[in-house]
Formats: C-alpha cells, sequence, structure tokens
C-alpha cells in the first residue's frame, strides 16, 4: 500500500526530531514545511496532529509545534521490591518473619481463583533498602514446594528461576493509612506513623493469578511516581 502524503511527511519529521532537534525546540512552521515539502497546509496539520497523538511533540497556540521530550518510565511499574531498590540506588534486602501453609480464606482465595479452605503459601517480610526497614508485606501463594526453597531474596525471581512463572501483570490499589503498634516496630517508626498500604495481586503470561500481596510502606521513606497526561485538545 503506497504511503500518503502526511504519512511520508509524519516519517520525515520523526527522523528529524530524533536525530537533529531537542527538547522544546521548535519545528518550523505549517507555511515552511508545506513550502518545502509542496503538501498543502491541510497535508502538513494532519501530519503533525499524529506526531502530537504520539507525545513525539506539542503545540503551543500562538507559538508553534515543539518536539516533547522523551516520555519517562513510570515508576508504578509490575517491579519486584528488589527490582524497585536497585532502581533506586539502594541494596535491597528481606528479613523473613513468617513462612507458613495457612487455608486462603475468603479474600486472598477469591483474588487467587481458589477455594477458601485450600491452603496457600503465607510470606511475612521485613524489606529492607539500605538495611533501613521500608515495608512489611504479606505474600500469598498458591505454588508447590514454595516453603522448602531460600526466601531470603526476590521472589519473583524465584517464581521465574525455580518454577519458570513470568509475572507480567497485576491488579493494584494503594491507599493511605497508619501503622498500628506491631507494624511500626517492624518498620522501626511511632505508632501511628502515616503508611501506604499497597494490595495487589500479580498474574503470570497466562493470566493465572499467581501472589496476592498486602505491603505497607513508611510515609515517610517511600513515595510512587506517576506520570499522568491531559489528552490533546484544540484549546
Amino acid at each position: 500500500m503506497t504511503a500518503t502524503k502526511h504519512e511520508l511527511l509524519r516519517s520525515h519529521l520523526q527522523t528529524l526530531i530524533e536525530r537533529e532537534l531537542a527538547p522544546h525546540e521548535r519545528l518550523p512552521t505549517e507555511r515552511d514545511l508545506a513550502q518545502e515539502f509542496g503538501v498543502s497546509r491541510m497535508t502538513v496539520r494532519q501530519a503533525l496532529e499524529r506526531l502530537e497523538n504520539e507525545r513525539l511533540v506539542y503545540r503551543v497556540r500562538g507559538a508553534g509545534t515543539f518536539v516533547a521530550r522523551p516520555p519517562i518510565t513510570k515508576s508504578i511499574e509490575l517491579t519486584s521490591f528488589s527490582d524497585d531498590m536497585r532502581r533506586r540506588g539502594l541494596q535491597p534486602g528481606s528479613r523473613l518473619c513468617i513462612a507458613e501453609s495457612v487455608p486462603a480464606g475468603a479474600a486472598v482465595g477469591f483474588s487467587l481463583g481458589l477455594s477458601p479452605s485450600q491452603e496457600v503459601v503465607h510470606l511475612e517480610r521485613v524489606r529492607t533498602a539500605d538495611g533501613v526497614p521500608m515495608c512489611v508485606e504479606h505474600s500469598y501463594l498458591s505454588v508447590p514446594g514454595l516453603l522448602d526453597q531460600p526466601l531470603d531474596g526476590s521472589l519473583y525471581d524465584l517464581l521465574r528461576d525455580r518454577y519458570h512463572i513470568r509475572l507480567v501483570r497485576a491488579e493494584q490499589s494503594i491507599r493511605a493509612t497508619v501503622l498500628d503498634q506491631d507494624t511500626a516496630a517492624q518498620l522501626e517508626v511511632p505508632p501511628f506513623s502515616p503508611a501506604l498500604l499497597v494490595e495487589r495481586t500479580t498474574y503470570d503470561q497466562r493470566d493465572r493469578p499467581v501472589e496476592h500481596a498486602i505491603s505497607t510502606y513508611r510515609g515517610d521513606r517511600y513515595a510512587f511516581e506517576i506520570e499522568v497526561v491531559r489528552p490533546s485538545t484544540d484549546d
């Protein structure tokens, strides 16, 4: 299929953006682009709209079209605690508090698609960064033989390397809370300190629920950074 004029122009402008122009540098005007490439202003406008929808450029009314900065990676993505801490330049650690087999119960069973009476592995761990407690994590999994494995490192790495389970997506909620006395002691902060409660169900490559985790993070040492984008409008 032959590319249309605005598709060809869009491809040229993308190359220009990637190789020659810096973020926030202005592109040639619509009139100049139309004259240079021998196309109509409408064709130029269609190409620029495509680039704007792809977040390669942004337009300022009365000023022109500018190169957008490269998109940043969201830190709120599916990573293990260990990977997350390493990305922040910190050395991850883990202190195993509880490793046991328990009935799933109603909430965990629902999240993992199990009967409430079915046994799951429950792990309680204090996760540290450079030796400082960062969160208390309760993980529930239905993985045979897991309690016989070393549990002092990354659980996600263990699932991948030992069980060939690759975790690819998660459903997650984050809300504010305060710490009870026991959790505060584990995190070495005063009771009723602010915290973030993160509840997540993680799925493997076949879209099967593998882990239900409830993690309580210190509010003074941890934050989730999210990039949000406003849809482009004519105004």
